[in-house]
């Protein structure tokens, strides 16, 4: 029997994955333009939308051409001393590095040179590293996952500011929930961060989830269709159905596999979301949940709330990825039996 296609792991490349294609390209377009629009991007949207599988995909792309290097940062260590550490290790750059006589052993890198003054500041090193970079015409890529207004994202978002201006070929692609992506770019001494391009993840295509279920499971259109539509368009979703499908499908109705499909969501995801909502935003999304109703005004009227107050919480759902509204005066909620989840909840 062969393995399951599906996988239940975040951040994994799975072997089946739908490849959001418009805003892959719109970013790899951008950084290997001759005078690139911009330099950095933000990737942003609900747990389980593919954050971090896309910003992978971006970076196994670019490791492709001869022209780039690839550097992978952690968010909870210093990065500017792992950015240091991480080019000075490059075989090609480390040569260079060596040949020049450069000194970074107060940084832990290499060997003191003798008769030569070590660089002592960790903006310098890399200032002087990003010019061996440029000399020798490439371009480095920082990627950064799942990063929060923290003390050493803050320093490293600084000293890069400083490298954009001094027009170094550096990008930096960052992935990260809304609430954390807005804090870091509303931090008053990271301003440059606000005119970063922000790409929001939406639901992936229904139709090319159908065409996966259809190829993968032999089915026929309205099958794969019934179960594209549990989906919602939810890329974790997508490959939780798509796994117990795969294990299940000889033995279960898709009816019987629900429950576990539910628990998966639940322990995954849900329980994570839900624990992130304030109390106001429970109680919209309980009423949603309970009464079905999509109706903003009627919501309204059953939560006895004002416009002004529902619109405030009815966008920090939507950035949170919790709901949508993509008809006038409508609000459904965006994730896959999240209302079955909710209902739970209540009886808890």
């Amino acid at each position: 029997m062969r393995a399951n296609p599906f996988t239940l792991s975040f951040g994994k490349k799975p072997l089946r994955y739908i490849s959001r294609l418009t805003e892959t390209n719109q970013i790899l377009d951008s950084f290997c333009a001759e005078i690139p629009s911009n330099q950095i991007y933000m990737i942003t949207g609900v747990r389980g939308s593919g954050k971090t599988v896309m910003m992978t995909n971006i970076a196994a792309e670019l490791r492709k051409n001869a022209d780039w290097i690839v550097v992978e940062l952690n968010p909870t260590r210093d990065l500017l001393q792992s950015l240091a550490a991480k080019i000075y290790s490059i075989p090609e750059l480390h040569t260079l590095f060596v040949n020049a006589k450069l000194d970074f052993s107060a940084f832990g890198l290499g060997v003191s040179v003798e008769n030569v003054a070590p660089v002592t500041d960790i903006e310098n090193a890399l200032e002087v590293m990003l010019k061996y970079i440029q000399k020798i015409h490439k371009r480095l890529l920082i990627t950064i996952d799942e990063v929060t207004n923290s003390e050493y994202i803050r320093i490293f978002a600084s000293s890069f500011q400083i490298f954009l201006r001094n027009d170094y070929p550096i990008f930096l692609l960052m992935t990260g929930l809304y609430e954390n992506i807005y804090n870091l770019q509303n931090d008053k001494v990271l301003t440059f961060l606000y005119r970063a391009p922000k790409l929001i993840l939406e639901p992936l295509n229904y139709t090319a989830i159908r065409k996966q279920y259809m190829d993968i499971f032999s089915l026929d259109i309205d099958a794969a269709g019934e179960l594209a539509s549990l989906t919602k368009g939810y890329p974790f979703a997508f490959q939780v159905l798509g796994y117990l499908y795969w294990e299940n499908r000889d033995k279960k109705t898709l009816e019987q596999i629900l429950p576990e499909y539910d628990q998966y969501l639940d322990e995954y995801v849900y329980s994570k979301i839900w624990s992130e909502l304030s109390d106001l935003d429970k109680k919209i999304v309980t009423e949603m949940s309970l009464s079905g109703e999509t109706q903003v005004k009627a919501l309204r009227e059953r939560l006895d709330m004002k416009s002004e107050l529902f619109s405030v919480y009815r966008e920090r759902l939507k950035r949170k990825g919790v709901i949508i509204s993509k008809e006038y005066g409508k609000v459904t909620l965006a994730l896959p039996r999240f209302d079955e989840f909710v209902k739970i909840q209540q009886l808890m």
